[in-house]
């Protein structure tokens, strides 16, 4: 904390009574969850009902997928014992930010550290350090945050809390040493000195003291941690001679108020009908009023008169305004840099549907018009996407931090009533003194030891190569890979299929290396229908020992539709709408089709990983299929035959 001869040399002063700290960890270490108790105890919200946990998680797809997608904000008021001792008030504000776990959402992260202080970082008491917590830790110290190390779900029965501690300590060591090269003004020393509480999220206890493994914290609420964040978490620092200035951090939107735009004071006062200056990307001035600023209680936005230095608020009244753009003085204008997030990794196309059964959901939004504003609508509060042309006039080129932050887009405009044709991800290469590299990913991977075997055969497959591996005595082993981005491109279901859902695997990115040649993404091929019609129970009876069907018996199919996977390494055209022929003769038997197997039915994300590179995605709000870029079988082998007289030459 700033002492108060600096503070005469600086010229700068503290908010005591307010701290602002992000909560970051890997995904499923328990961030949410511990936001939940916090809000509980501090009285912001009714608390752990069976239908109220993890609150912070509204989204209709955070639910259901069990993650966090956006970071979001909250406000508990701490006044407990620990307020007057630590900070010197009756009463502190906390502002919270829970961010994503998964790393395809770092950008909502690194929009997250550029809005706080100090940053928590949970770490599972048996999993320890994975992927994401080397990703949001090297985002913390390049920014200068302190850290609180928390230790969370002391109860686990395979807890191993002095591993798991030993084990962050020699990350944030090397994490420590290589940003030291690139941040000068790191101090080594604070960075070491990382205070260590224990927690159950859970159960909403937390201890300075170490528990037992598999035991709970000793306390019987969060007041250490509390009294952890009071004392480490500096309070915003300011200017008292700066003119305003208020950097926009988020997007919301208002039924009654329009657009929202959540912004960090960093000096000066913003005030309800205040005339300022929108600084803008382009580097404009525009005069704005703010119509009505909203402060954060709890879950709720409430009207407040104005907000100093330090206060993360929302204010309405500026329609076009942008992450990364700056509210400041009118006579003098001083606008704060722009937030800066990595470049993009993977990408894929978006397009209308061009299928033969496009058109067929009433209601649905099928326009080239309808997908470029939404997708234009993304860009707006998505900072961690670009949106390019195509050739095509109806098609778009998305580019993103990885397979399922994508998929996550595609889902949401599926539910919102649009229907795409979306193209097979790739990989966004770059060329370096010549030469063309590709994006590499260092991933980790936990599972039983007796699936070591498949799982280095898997990776091996997909240009992996292994750096460490560590049996942790449990009968569990860790391996870390570096392995080419696209060769995670259609890995989880294939990891998935070979430990038997029991392997845990992640990733963060790891930058650019030579291009490490071609990967085999699946050693299966298509079932193509080779005609349109209904898929009909006979048909599917005599091919299914072909493969496996992806479509139910009557289901209407058209000619270059994937409805199946065959069993051998090639596309087999089939005809999956043949009808028995009709005879005079009653057969001595029914026809029965009880030996029918039951279609396999694939998810956005599944459909995206199966689809080979001349097949894509078809997605309605109905349906989602798999088809071959080009319908017709013709065309298709015109196609291939040019391929492979080009590979000859």
């Amino acid at each position: 904390m700033t002492t108060d001869a600096a503070l005469a040399q600086t010229g700068t002063d503290e908010r005591q009574d307010l701290r602002n700290v992000a909560i970051v960890a890997h995904v499923d270490h328990g961030k949410t969850t511990l936001v939940d108790a916090m809000l509980t105890q501090t009285k912001a919200y009714g608390g752990h009902g069976e239908n109220e946990e993890r609150v912070m998680d509204s989204g209709e797809l955070e639910k259901e997928k069990g993650i966090t997608i956006l970071a979001k904000n909250t406000t508990v008021f701490y006044s407990g014992p620990h307020a007057q001792e630590q900070a010197g008030a009756e009463q502190v504000t906390i502002n919270v930010i829970d961010t994503p776990g998964h790393a395809d959402f770092g950008g909502e992260v690194e929009r997250g550290l550029s809005m706080v202080d100090g940053v928590v970082l949970l770490v599972d008491a048996s999993e320890g350090p994975l992927p994401q917590t080397r990703f949001v830790l090297r985002k913390a110290l390049n920014a200068n945050l302190p850290v609180i190390l928390v230790v969370n779900k002391t109860d686990r029965p395979d807890a191993r809390i002095d591993g798991v501690v030993s084990d962050t300590m020699d990350l944030l060591l090397g994490l420590a040493s290589d940003v030291a090269e690139e941040n000068p003004d790191l101090d080594l020393d604070s960075v070491l000195d990382v205070p260590v509480v224990y927690a159950s999220g859970k159960a909403g206890r937390a201890s300075i003291e170490q528990p037992a493994d598999g035991g709970l914290p000793e306390n019987e609420d969060l007041e250490p941690l509390f009294e952890t964040i009071l004392k480490h978490v500096p309070a915003p620092t300011y200017d008292a001679e700066e003119v305003l200035q208020a950097h926009v951090t988020n997007l919301d939107a208002s039924p009654f108020l329009g657009r929202l735009a959540l912004l960090r004071i960093f000096n000066g006062t913003l005030k309800k009908n205040q005339q300022v200056a929108w600084a803008r990307k382009d580097g404009t001035h525009k005069t704005v009023k703010i119509t009505e600023l909203l402060a954060t209680k709890g879950l709720e936005r409430v009207p407040a008169e104005s907000a100093g230095p330090g206060e993360i608020v929302a204010v309405a009244g500026i329609s076009d305004i942008m992450i990364g753009e700056t509210l400041t003085d009118l006579d003098n204008p001083k606008p704060l840099p722009n937030i800066v997030v990595d470049d993009p990794a993977i990408s894929m196309t978006i397009g209308i549907n061009t299928s033969p059964l496009a058109g067929r959901v009433k209601g649905a939004k099928v326009t080239a018009r309808q997908v470029r504003d939404r997708l234009d609508q993304e860009l707006i509060g998505n900072v961690s996407i670009q949106v390019l042309p195509t050739d095509r006039p109806d098609m778009w080129e998305v580019q993103g931090r990885g397979e399922l932050a994508l998929a996550i887009l595609v889902e949401q405009m599926r539910r919102e009533g649009f229907e795409l044709t979306v193209g097979k991800p790739q990989v966004v290469t770059r060329e370096i003194d010549g030469t063309l590299h590709e994006p590499m990913e260092a991933m980790t991977i936990d599972a039983p030891e007796e699936y070591m075997g498949a799982i280095t055969q898997l990776m091996a497959g997909r240009k992996g190569t292994m750096n460490t591996m560590a049996n942790t005595g449990s009968g569990w082993i860790r391996m870390e890979f570096s392995v080419p981005a696209r060769g995670l491109i259609g890995f989880r279901t294939k990891f998935l299929t070979e430990t038997r859902g029991s392997g845990i695997a992640s990733s963060y990115a790891d930058g650019f290396q030579p291009w490490k040649g071609d990967i085999e993404y699946r050693n299966s091929g298509s079932l193509v229908a080779d005609r349109a019609g209904t898929a009909t129970p006979f048909a599917m009876m005599n091919l299914q020992d072909k493969g496996t069907f992806f479509v139910d018996p009557q289901e209407e199919v058209y000619e270059g539709m994937v409805v199946g996977e065959n069993s051998r390494n090639e596309d087999m055209e089939v005809n999956i709408t043949k009808e028995k022929k009709l005879t005079n003769m009653r057969a001595a038997s029914a026809d029965s089709f009880e030996g029918l197997t039951p279609p396999t039915r694939l998810t956005l994300e599944e459909s995206l990983e199966f689809a080979n590179e001349d097949e894509c995605v078809e997605v309605t709000p109905e349906n989602i299929r798999i088809r071959k870029v080009t319908l017709d079988s013709s065309e298709r082998m015109k196609e291939a035959r040019k391929r492979k007289n080009a590979a000859q030459s």
